[in-house]
This record gives C-alpha cells, structure tokens and sequence, in this order.
C-alpha cells in the first residue's frame, strides 16, 4: 500500500470516528433513550438477592424485591404515622375473635391468661389475579401445558418468559392457606417458622408430617438430587389455619398475640399458588434457574421480567395488578411536602424498575449525582444522611445540590446496629462450667466497653451514625426508655457530673484480667485473637470502618481478624454456627419491642432453627419473659417486663448494642411523592417519574467534553491536507521526480 493511500485511509477512519463520537456522545450507563421512559432507575449492591420465595425471604435486600411482587393481606399506610394498617389482597384487617378452654366468646378485653385461642376470619378481596406465569397456562381442555415437562422439554429455557403460554388465576383463600403451611417445609429456610409453630395450632405436629412425607418422596433418590418432587402440602389438613369458603381465611392461635395482625403485613403470608411449587419442582427446573427464588409468582404491582446474576434485575408492571389509588390524607406536614398531588390517582406510577449492580459506593454516588439513577438504592436508609454530612461539610456541595434540586428528607425510624457474640463458642460464648460462664461474660462486657461507638458512629463515621445505644429496643417504640434523661447501661456507662458517658478503657481492662486475659493474653502468655466475621466485601469505605474496629479491640491488647466474607457465604456460616464475633443490624418488620427482642429469644437461634438469632442467645429466664411479652398489650405490666428482659441481657452481653441509625433518603428533583420509612418497603408503586424532566437535566448536567473530538477533527484534516498534497506532487512528478512545468505558463 503506498504512503498517501495509507494517510488517506488514516484521515477517513478519523473523520468517520469523529462523526461517530459525535453523535453518541454520551456518558451514561443506560441504554439509548432510557432517560426519556416511564423507568424507575437504581442500584444494588454486591449481590443478587439469595431468597424470593416468600417462605425463606427475610434480608432487607430482598425485600426490594418481595414486597413489589407480593401482596400479603395487610400493608401499613404509605403516609401516617405512627404506622397504621391497611388491607392490601384482605377486604379489611380482621379482629381477633378470643375464645376460652372451652369454646366460648370472650369479651375483647379479657385477661390474656383466660383467652386459649385467637381466631381471625380475614376476607379475600374477590376479582384478584396472579401476574402471568406459565405454571397457570392450560390448554384447550382445561390441562396444564406445563405440569409434565421432560427435561428435554424444558431444554435451556432459564426464564418463564421463554415459554410460548403464559396464564393466570384468581387469589383464593386457599393460597394463604397453602402459603402459611410452606413453613413447615424441611427443603428450604423458614426463619419464622420457630415463632409461628408456637402459636399456629397444630402446625409443630403438621412439620413432622411433613418431613415424613418429604423422606418418602426422597426415599429412593440421590441425597445430592437438585429438582425434588413436588411435596404438596395441600394433601396434608392443618387445623390452625383453613379455608371458610372461597374468600375467607381462617388462622386460629393458641392464647392471644397481638403481633400477629403485624405478621401479616409481610411476605411470609403472602399468597402462593401451589401452581407454582408444581412448576417449579420438575426435572431440570433448579439447574435452569427457574424456582420462586429468582422468578416469584405474585399479585402485586410488578412482576420479576429480567433475572440476570449479580448484574441486573429488571421488575415490570403487572398487567393483571387489581389496583389501588394514591392516598388522600397523611401527616399535617406532608400537604407542604407535595406528597398529597397525587389524591386518588392509580398507582402504580412507573411502569418499570431498572436495577443494576453497583459494587462500589462512590460509582453509585457519583451516577446519582449525574442523574443517572433516580434513586441510589431503593432499600437503603443511609443515604439521605450520608448526602447531607457531604453538604455540611463543604459550602460549594452544598450550593450544586442546592442548585441541582436533590432532595434528602430524613427521619428518626425503627432500627438498630450491633455487635455479637455466637454464644455456641467455647471462648465468647456461655463457656461450659459455671467458672467458665462467668469468665466469658465478663470477656463480653470488657469488649462492649471498650468499643467506643459515640466516637465511632457519632463522629468519625457519621454519614451512616446515630445515637449509642443502651438497651435492644428503640426509641419511638412502647417499652422504650431511649433518650429518657439519666438513662443508660450501667454495664458500659456510667453518670459523671450528671452527664451520661461511656466507661473508661481501665474498666474494661480490669474486667478482661478477670476473664483470665491480662493485657489481652492467656495464661501461656499468648495474645487473645477473635474472628470477626464481617459480611460484606471489604471495599476502602468498609476497610476504614474495619480498621477502626480492630483498634478498639486492641486497646484491650486483643488481636481481632477480620473474616471477610459475601453475604451468602455468611449466612451459610451462620446457619452452622462456625461465626465468632458478627455485625448485624435490624429493620423493623413491625412496631412493636417485641420484634426486637425477638432477636435474642433461644428458640429463635439462627444456627439451631433457623432463626433470626445469630448470637444463639438463649436465657430460660429472658425466653419465660418473652413469652409473657407476646400476649400483652401496651401498658404497666408491659413496660415491667421488657425493663427485665432488658436488665438481663445487659448482665448477659450477647450483643454490644451499637447504635441506632439516623436514616434518610436521597431522590432526584423529577422523582414525585418520596418518604423515608424503614416499615414501608412497598414504596416502589407510590414513587412517580417526569421523565422529560429527567433527560433534560441529564443533558445538562453530563456536556459532553468537545476538545477531545476537536483534537481529532485537527488530525483528521492535516492527514487529508498531507494526503492531498502528496497526491498532486506525485501526479506532476517527471521521471526524475521533479515536476512538471506549468504548460499554461
């Protein structure tokens, strides 16, 4: 090839680049036009969720997704507070009918040891449909078309979607019937299946049925078998819970236990279709992906529509969704806040829910900044907080957030963070002897000592900080004496000069000694080391974090290693009990203490049942009282026994109780009708876009950098120059390469 055809080439793959740059010169992360659509546009973080099957869900990152899909009976009112509820798939929210030992009606107001049984009658909002899904697709003679599928049938389809047939069915009672049986399901995690055994009637002897009916369908099967038969619990009666008639379910309770209204407004009482298990359980099914872990089945107001691991997930308008308005009344203050524009249009708002992986905080940060996410992360409760604390730290931040219209309402809601000890370990746990009981404990309350979380999470760490905590219960809820003048933990705390303050390092030291740890070592004279077992990948902003409380330990002279794991593997971890020392935090599932407390009820272990227990903390004493907890409504006798419970776990130190979170959300000025609640986790359908909102400030907010293409437009036209030049000094060359004189001269 010679030169000049070489350096033409070269200007026309320049031009051709500039032109093309041009015209897709754009910096988001989305697709093409995405700006300009009816899309909600976020994050998550890390990982896909583990659990959608209602039954097993229980993590607040699945809960982004469970309660758009879902539609349990009750729901709390998006706009009042205190939290109110509100029927959802029920007709109304059912009142407990109480009866005595012998059958009879009791007044409402009897005594909680006079009542033997609850019943509540809930009433099934009749018309309701399930999304599309092609467990329900029959053919012309009523058949399932999907029920007997070979595995060579199913082939390489990993999504309902890749089915030809798609059908629905109407919601009966009968689901919730089926839905409440599940967790007595040996096959998968029920982490309520402790607390609803205890007061479901018969539903202890309706598990062991079942794990006789499932070892009979597995009896002659490979004990590694990944797509089981379909165990069908509708074979099988359970008498606390039935169906009336079409529309009416009736669970019936041993005693009274008020809490049970609150349970019911979570995805554990969801309905499920037994079409579904059906589907599910064929040959091939678990290998594909298909199961309610990745592709739910319900009648809310979207429906999974994309499931791609650990990078997107993409959630639609349910076609079949029944329907509600957006609510007319709330708090005196939300009228201001423009949260009442939108009085009794129909929701949901947005067509769709555009979530992407974004593993590190500061991409996620800086893509909201740029409007490209409409929200950072729908689940989160930190990111009002943390926008803020960069707003006051900085006046020109503050001024573009000021200018850009973001918006970060705040709140002080109903959740903790703590510290824990796996009470099954031989060295931070209830120690074998008596001697050993007491050593450990005092090991326990040196350590919750010597962690300073006021300097921690009240200073350093403040754009995710909040208030120590003294007791498991939070302020705003009955039963607690948070924020009270005087009050505090005399384990950790104590009053000087009428000021409450955390106890000096000489305290804890002096407790450590008589643990049998002088200056952190045993009687060999070896350093103490304890594993930490922390559940997040350790980016720089956790690493800090990390760092931070590894010095805390060390004051002690304690070594503390950090065992660094995924969410996934740490819940496998925990569900053997192998973790040492753990970081947890609670969101509550309804406001009452005793959801709190409940975290540290023994039959509620994590690694002995499957509960919501992770430091296996179990106490006779405290387990009586909580037990006493559950059947009383507010008041005196209330206020006494969570004073006890509380009493006894500060002694006990299964937890250093952390902190109690300031929460805020962060939303683009095109994003309508946002308020931060941790209770409310159905928000996605109250959430409206102005899309053309939207791309305008996108366009404005992201110029794209012309120097660049100008650079390339310069080079483009001196490689043509040089080109052209070559051409015309090579088209009048003699042969002995000198030009040609101008004949017309």
């Amino acid at each position: 090839m010679r030169g000049t055809d070489l350096i033409r080439r070269l200007a026309l793959a320049l031009a051709a680049a500039v032109v093309a740059l041009a015209a897709g010169c754009n910096n988001s992360p989305l697709p093409a036009g995405a700006e300009r659509k009816n899309v909600l546009y976020y994050s998550f973080e890390e990982r896909s969720p583990r659990y959608l099957d209602p039954t097993a869900s229980y993590a607040n990152n699945e809960s982004a997704y469970t309660f758009q899909i879902y539609e349990p009976p009750y729901g709390y009112h998006y706009l009042k507070r205190p939290y109110t509820l509100i029927p959802k798939s029920a007709a109304a929210v059912a009142h407990p009918v109480y009866l005595d030992k012998d059958g009879k009606t009791l007044p409402d107001d009897a005594p909680a040891e006079a009542i033997a049984e609850s019943v509540y009658d809930v009433h099934i909002k009749p018309g309701i449909k399930y999304q599309p899904h092609p467990a329900f697709a029959v053919d012309e003679k009523g058949q399932y078309r999907y029920h007997h599928l070979t595995r060579e049938q199913l082939g390489n389809k990993r999504s309902p979607w890749d089915f030809e047939f798609q059908g629905t069915r109407e919601l009966v009672a009968d689901d919730f019937v089926y839905a409440l049986k599940r967790h007595s399901t040996p096959r998968i995690e029920a982490p309520v299946y402790s607390v609803f055994a205890e007061y479901v009637i018969g539903l202890k002897e309706y598990s062991e049925t079942i794990k006789r009916e499932d070892a009979r369908l597995l009896k002659d099967l490979p004990k590694d078998v990944r797509d089981k038969p379909f165990l069908d619990f509708r074979k099988f009666p359970l008498a606390g819970t039935y169906a009336v008639d079409k529309y009416t379910w009736r669970i019936r309770l041993k005693g009274k236990y008020p809490q049970w209204s609150y349970w019911m407004a979570m995805p554990f009482l969801a309905p499920v279709p037994w079409e579904a298990d059906a589907f599910y359980a064929q040959d091939g099914m678990n290998e594909n992906g298909l199961s309610l872990n990745q592709w739910p089945v319900g009648t809310g107001p979207f429906m999974m529509a994309e499931f791609i691991r650990d990078r997107r997930h993409v959630l639609k308008r349910n076609p079949n969704y029944h329907g509600e308005t957006y609510p007319c009344d709330g708090m005196p203050e939300d009228k201001a806040a423009g949260l009442l524009e939108d009085c009794g249009k129909p929701l949901p708002f947005v067509d769709t829910l555009y979530v992407t992986m974004e593993k590190e905080k500061v991409s996620r940060k800086e893509k909201f900044l740029q409007g490209f996410f409409d929200v950072p992360e729908i689940e989160r409760p930190e990111w009002g907080v943390d926008f803020r604390n960069d707003a006051e730290d900085s006046d020109a931040v503050k001024r573009q957030y000021e200018r850009r219209g973001y918006k970060f309402p705040v709140m002080t809601d109903i959740s903790n963070w703590y510290f824990g000890f796996n009470m099954l370990d031989p060295v931070v746990g209830w120690g074998s002897t008596p001697e050993q009981q007491e050593k450990n404990r005092k090991l326990r309350q040196a350590i919750a000592i010597a962690i300073d979380y006021e300097e921690g999470y009240g200073r350093i760490f403040k754009h995710k900080g909040g208030e120590a905590a003294h007791s498991p219960v939070p302020p705003g809820l009955f039963g607690s004496r948070e924020g009270q003048p005087g009050y505090y933990n005399p384990v950790t705390h104590m009053l000087k000069d009428g000021k409450v303050v955390r106890r000096p390092i000489e305290d804890a030291k002096k407790l450590l000694a008589e643990a049998g740890y002088p200056d952190g070592r045993d009687a060999s004279g070896k350093p103490l080391v304890l594993n930490y077992d922390f559940q997040r990948a350790v980016t720089p902003e956790f690493k800090s974090e990390n760092d931070w409380m590894a010095k805390q330990f060390a004051k002690l002279g304690i070594q503390l290693e950090i065992r660094a794991t995924d969410f996934n593997q740490y819940q496998d971890k925990t569900l053997k009990g192998k973790h040492q020392l753990f970081w947890a935090g609670w969101l509550a599932d309804y406001p009452d203490a005793e959801n709190f407390l409940f975290l540290l009820y023994g039959p509620n272990s994590k690694s002995k049942f499957n509960g919501e227990n992770i430091a296996n903390y179990d106490n006779p004493q405290f387990n009586a009282l909580y037990r006493q907890l559950q059947s009383l409504d507010d008041g005196p006798r209330k206020q006494e026994v969570i004073d006890k419970m509380v009493d006894i776990v500060r002694r006990d130190s299964p937890w250093c109780f952390g902190y109690f979170p300031w929460g805020g959300l962060a939303f683009q000025q095109w994003v309508h009708n946002g308020k931060p609640s941790i209770m409310i986790r159905d928000m996605a359908k109250y959430y409206r876009v102005d899309a053309e909102l939207r791309a305008r400030k996108q366009a404005e907010w992201n110029h794209p950098i012309a120097w660049p293409l100008a650079l390339l437009a310069l080079a483009a036209a001196a490689l043509a120059w040089i080109a052209r030049r070559s051409f015309r000094l090579r088209e009048t060359a003699t042969a002995r390469g000198t030009p040609v004189a101008n004949q017309a001269s």
